[in-house]
């Protein structure tokens, strides 16, 4: 109802928690292990998924899994990330890890050691399991590449200084306390380690503006409702980077190279299978099902952006 406040801390995390517990399966039966969104840079990329409704659905999905690998390896181009086998990262954070895509990836891509953490048990295991069918882990060895477990992103099982890479991708949008959040990543980050977010954030307020117009908060809190988010804005993040001293801060709207991952989402569900998975997950997974035009129209309007974020810990 509109009169009711918003969620506590404790029921967004428990929301959170139930939607991927119920959910994560059929994402991952559909798209693959990335729970995340793809991005179309140029032109040629973007032609190719709209003209990807006339493929297979398999080969549709292959379009949309290169989008999500995009998004990372974007992500770590424009945070100057180095490939230098003397300067890459060794030891990784993956906060709000989902299945643990990126961290698997990323464990591959630099050689090095990557803790994923997630709220949900059920991401958790998942994880693990598909760490060990890729050689990343043992079961019983604890000097595993990947390790998985569940935990909170404001409260996180490390020790200070202990990742020279702080990744966190579309994590940032469930959490209820951002300044927690950021002084958390800062925490865990080494002298000199690389923070990056990115995250689903409401667009940035003019220098007029005191808040949102009342129906961009109207149309925020449906969305917010379905998928257990709470937004900020990449100005907000900016913000709060710099009141904890942090270096290099630097930030990208990226809302317009997601554009397309939408309809090729949509695409890959309409039919049969997509339905039936959806509907055995359950209420919270039908709820976001439904609201995807609801992000679709906030997207259009400029409210819903995709944005990164970036910066340095200082030496």
């Amino acid at each position: 109802g509109k009169g009711r406040a918003m969620r506590t801390m404790e029921e967004l995390k428990k929301g959170v928690a139930e939607l991927y517990d119920e959910s994560s399966w059929v994402i991952e039966g559909i798209w693959g292990d990335h729970l995340h969104h793809g991005i179309y840079i140029d032109p040629s990329q973007q032609e190719e998924a709209s003209a990807s409704a006339s493929l297979p659905r398999a080969a549709q999905i292959r379009m949309i899994q290169a989008a999500q690998i995009r998004t990372i390896d974007e992500a770590l181009c424009f945070a100057a990330i180095s490939d230098d086998p003397s300067s890459r990262p060794k030891h990784i954070v993956d906060v709000g890890c989902g299945v643990g895509g990126s961290s698997r990836y990323l464990a591959k891509k630099y050689g090095a050691t990557c803790q994923g953490i997630t709220l949900s048990p059920i991401q958790a295991q998942r994880a693990q399991a598909l760490a060990a069918t890729e050689g990343l882990a043992d079961k019983v060895n604890v000097k595993d590449v990947v390790f998985f477990q569940v935990a909170d992103a404001i409260e996180q099982p490390f020790p200070d200084g202990q990742f020279d890479l702080v990744w966190s991708l579309e994590c940032a949008e469930h959490i209820h306390d951002k300044k927690k959040f950021v002084s958390e990543l800062t925490r865990v980050a080494a002298p000199g380690a690389t923070i990056i977010i990115v995250t689903w954030c409401h667009r940035d307020l003019s220098p007029s503006e005191e808040s949102l117009k009342p129906e961009e908060k109207t149309l925020l809190k449906k969305i917010c409702d379905a998928y257990y988010l709470e937004t900020c804005s990449a100005a907000d993040y900016v913000q709060l980077l710099q009141s904890l001293s942090l270096q290099d801060i630097k930030t990208a709207d990226w809302s317009e190279y997601a554009t397309p991952f939408w309809p090729a989402v949509i695409r890959t569900l309409l039919n049969w299978r997509g339905v039936i998975s959806v509907v055995r997950a359950g209420w919270k997974a039908i709820k976001g099902a439904l609201a995807i035009p609801l992000m679709i129209e906030g997207h259009k309007q400029g409210l819903m952006r995709f944005a990164i974020i970036t910066c340095r810990k200082p030496e």
